[in-house]
């Protein structure tokens, strides 16, 4: 193996830009579908549909990453797994988009949503794991590399904005144009290996990933999984409802603002190594949590400044705490449990975490709102209080 001159094993070039453009694609077609939703359903009198089509990515990261993990690490190579996903996801980005352009029932337009959601949302996993399966020394590898996914998420978020369909249910469209291409990408990369058949034949337990549940067991592995599933639940506001503030606040293209919460990931990401080399799992997500508490502090002054400086921690925040759990997972985890296990993180987090938390959430504007004018102080004070609970059960907790 080729190593550098620190002894640290190298990539080859021609995997770096596979893995770049892999998670690129990736990043653009998630950002282009998901930061515009809420604007684009406001600007449709689909206002009161908000909460539920955010609700829907929770509900199937409850229901579809564990089937399909479980798959990628049985049965199908992830590859052919994700080329699926992918195509299946730009049927149906492009059937919503079609549909709330031709004025159908807000009902219908969720059911979408939904299928949408169901195919998506595991493909957030199974790239991951598509390229720390391909890493030799993930702590070190993966950041720089899992970094070009949210630069894709952020042309992805500008495109959009210079394109002025933050709130055109057009951009539907153009998200399903890039889940076609990220499907046909798929069709250069390498197939990969799954495990030898079973002796006997799988239980219903097996083929959906219920027995990744047995990774709780473990406490260590349990601590981190919860923290990561609790402080989803204030984290879920992030999305739905920091652009419709920025909104109030007078700031137009709220896609590409948006987009700042990455541009401060993508430094973040290309340090990681580093930084949990020198600080340790533990420090680096209690450092995640904090940066989320000030995060929702800064909201809570509720100015245009304080915001954006607000969207700033976001990639701070995320990193720190999500991107640390993908690699705890990659390093702690028997490499034939790993699909599963970033399977399982994306169940907890995305969906129950946020399935929770859209709802918990949602509730919580309704309940600030008086005469259409919603209290954002008191909203994002709520919201804070809710991670500074999380950061004391995580830093009393011994992982």
């Amino acid at each position: 193996m080729t190593r550098n001159a620190a002894g640290k094993p190298l990539i080859k070039r021609s995997e770096r830009i596979e893995f770049t453009v892999l998670l690129f694609l990736h990043g653009m077609a998630l950002a282009s579908w998901f930061v515009p939703m809420g604007m684009v359903l406001e600007s449709a009198n689909l206002r009161w549909l908000i909460p539920f089509a955010f609700s829907a990515s929770a509900i199937a990261a409850l229901l579809s990453p564990l089937f399909f993990g479980a798959m990628a690490d049985r049965s199908v190579p992830p590859v052919r797994v994700l080329r699926w996903l992918s195509f299946g996801s730009a049927c149906f980005a492009f059937a919503v988009g079609w549909g709330i352009l031709n004025g159908y029932p807000g009902w219908l337009i969720w059911i979408g949503i939904q299928l949408q959601s169901l195919l998506s949302v595991p493909t957030a996993s199974l790239t991951g794991s598509i390229v720390l399966s391909r890493l030799s020394h993930s702590h070190s590898q993966f950041g720089s590399i899992r970094a070009w996914g949210t630069i894709g998420w952020m042309v992805g978020c500008w495109l959009v904005s210079f394109l002025h369909v933050d709130k055109q249910p057009i951009v539907f469209v153009w998200s399903a144009g890039l889940w076609i291409a990220l499907g046909a990408f798929t069709l250069l990369l390498p197939m990969g290996e799954t495990l030898a058949a079973h002796p006997k034949p799988l239980t219903l337990r097996e083929r959906f990933g219920l027995d990744a549940l047995a990774l709780l067991i473990n406490p260590n592995h349990r601590i981190i999984f919860i923290t990561a599933a609790l402080v989803a639940v204030p984290f879920a506001a992030f999305y739905p409802y920091t652009p419709a503030h920025l909104s109030d606040l007078g700031l137009e293209r709220t896609s590409a603002w948006m987009s700042l919460g990455q541009l401060m990931e993508v430094g973040v990401l290309f340090a990681i190594g580093a930084i949990l080399t020198r600080w340790g799992f533990k420090r680096v997500i209690a450092m995640g949590l904090f940066c989320g508490i000030l995060r929702y502090l800064l909201y809570a002054f509720d100015t245009p400044w304080a915001v954006l400086a607000g969207v700033l921690l976001h990639g701070f925040a995320y990193a720190f705490i999500y991107i640390s759990t993908q690699l705890y997972l990659a390093e702690r985890i028997k490499v034939q449990w790993r699909t599963r296990a970033q399977a399982l993180l994306s169940m907890m987090t995305g969906g129950i975490g946020n399935l929770v938390g859209y709802l918990l959430t949602g509730g919580w504007l309704v309940a600030c709102e008086t005469d259409g004018v919603t209290a954002w102080t008191i909203y994002w004070l709520g919201l804070c209080s809710l991670v500074v609970l999380v950061m004391v059960y995580f830093v009393r907790s011994d992982p």
